[in-house]
């Protein structure tokens, strides 16, 4: 009897293994870190071999707690988007560093394209906008700059941490979801499909991209656990959370608030169109049939905290945020803004550096704190207001992610945005969104509403802010904001 869903949740600062059963309960997990390195400023990566044999590591840990690869029925991976991975067909070793979402060192490459009128096109195309963010610009800096990389001729496979994951599972199967897909630069969004245009704008050979593929079915094989086991669901994580939130009908939106926040919704089986800098993206595919989202993508969140932490040591666990902000009446009028790696949407200033406004003598160490999970709120208003400019308004927020086990912040969200937010109890719906697809990928589930019984019960936090206070607090924000972004316009 298979009584099991594995999923490898492939993250930004550690990669996870967790055991699922059919009711959605999470039988085990595990987690090693995945260390993330800093060459020079703006430039962000990781190793793939260490992405891959942490992740190896963690998945076997959880195959032997499950009672070995009978009482698996499938795999199901959820990986950090955009970082993109170079590495040779033939053994299957890296050729480079991976470089990670977070990177900025294609700004001056993006510029470039935009002052030459080419964003109108690639957004029309991709429902993206041209930032360092993407993988296609990165792409395009390393095959410039590594000669490692056009030397490997034929030899050379580019994929995201999904489709390295899948390679080196499978010995050589070379897939990408259509999820992860949509966020290169290079898939056209309507046909789901490698657009040649954009593939040349880049500079990308097409030869080296694996193909794409639904988020759910037989997708690979892997025997690397001692029997034969099948890769049934694949997603971004954003999307993967989405699908664990059960966003599944249009209008419904949720939060992540990991290393960064990323809110999407819903839009349905139309690719939308953002006149207010959000970005359209695939949310899932299923029989070759895509449902679209609306994305608002916030580049620093809980790496804000772990920043306050390990930087400036100003605190000694991420628990201790939630009573620093407890222990101060407000904000005493200081406002972080994050932009620790530039500012994403709806600004997208890759060339924005963070900055605490308002300080005096009588800023205490609970008022930075506070500002810091203060400013996840804000940035959220911010990405609220132009998702009802292009016809997406939320009615609730489903939140997600490891800062949202913070009482404080989860108020303070409702709070300030001014609707119920809708916390799960179980909050790792990273993994549980790809274990849904997994399940609906094996034949546990015919469906993925029917999938959705997986989710479980959830808590609901409704607005209690004086408007009078919400208002100042926001106008306060608006300042800050400025102060950061006009001196680049």
């Amino acid at each position: 009897m298979s009584d099991y869903i594995l999923v490898i949740d492939a993250g930004t600062t550690s990669t996870r293994a967790m055991l699922f059963a059919r009711d959605g309960g999470c039988h085990a997990a595990t987690a090693a870190d995945i260390t993330q390195h800093y060459p020079q400023p703006g430039h962000v990566e990781h190793d793939a071999n260490e992405i891959w044999q942490r992740s190896l590591g963690v998945a076997q840990a959880m195959v032997e707690r499950a009672g070995g690869p009978d009482r698996i029925a499938a795999i199901g991976i959820a990986n950090q988007r955009e970082t993109i991975v170079f590495w040779d067909r033939d053994t299957g070793e890296p050729l480079a560093p991976a470089i990670v979402w977070q990177d900025r060192r294609t700004a001056a490459m993006c510029r470039a394209w935009r002052e030459a009128g080419e964003e109108p096109g690639v957004q029309a195309r991709t429902g993206l906008l041209l930032d360092p963010y993407f993988s296609g610009t990165k792409i395009a800096w390393a095959l410039e700059h590594w000669p490692q990389l056009r030397a490997a001729g034929s030899r050379l496979a580019i994929g995201t941490v999904e489709s390295w994951l899948v390679w080196k599972l499978s010995h050589g199967e070379h897939i990408t979801d259509a999820t992860n897909a949509s966020r290169t630069l290079l898939m056209a969004l309507g046909s789901g499909s490698w657009d040649d245009g954009l593939i040349d704008l880049f500079g990308v050979p097409r030869a080296a991209l694996p193909r794409i593929v639904d988020n759910a079915g037989h997708l690979a094989d892997t025997t690397l656990f001692g029997g034969r086991i099948a890769i049934c669901g694949m997603a971004g994580d954003q999307q993967a959370a989405t699908i664990g939130q059960a966003c599944l009908t249009p209008g419904q939106s949720k939060a992540t608030f990991g290393t960064g926040a990323f809110v999407l919704a819903n839009c349905g089986h139309t690719p939308p169109t953002s006149r207010h800098r959000l970005l359209a993206t695939v949310a899932w595919q299923l029989g070759g049939r895509r449902t679209y989202a609306l994305e608002g993508s916030v580049f620093v969140a809980g790496s804000l905290i772990q920043w306050l932490r390990d930087s400036l040591q100003l605190i000694a666990s991420a628990d201790e945020t939630e009573v620093l902000a407890r222990s101060v009446p407000d904000n005493g009028g200081v406002y972080l803004v994050p932009a620790l790696a530039g500012i994403g949407a709806p600004w997208w200033e890759p060339a924005a550096r963070a900055a605490i406004i308002g300080l005096s003598f009588a800023t205490g160490r609970a008022h930075l704190v506070r500002a810091a999970l203060e400013a996840m709120a804000h940035q959220s208003h911010d990405l609220k207001t132009a998702f009802a400019a292009d016809g997406a308004d939320w009615a609730t927020l489903r939140i997600d992610g490891g800062m949202v086990a913070n009482d404080w912040m989860a108020q303070d969200l409702a709070d300030m945005l001014g609707l119920p937010v809708e916390r799960p109890a179980f909050t790792e719906t990273t993994a549980l969104g790809a274990a849904m697809l997994a399940g609906v990928g094996c034949g546990w589930f015919a469906t993925l509403d029917e999938a959705a019984a997986m989710r479980g019960s959830v808590e609901t936090f409704t607005p209690a802010l004086d408007e009078n206070v919400r208002q100042a607090r926001l106008d306060g924000w608006r300042i800050a904001m400025r102060q950061v972004i006009e001196p680049l316009r």
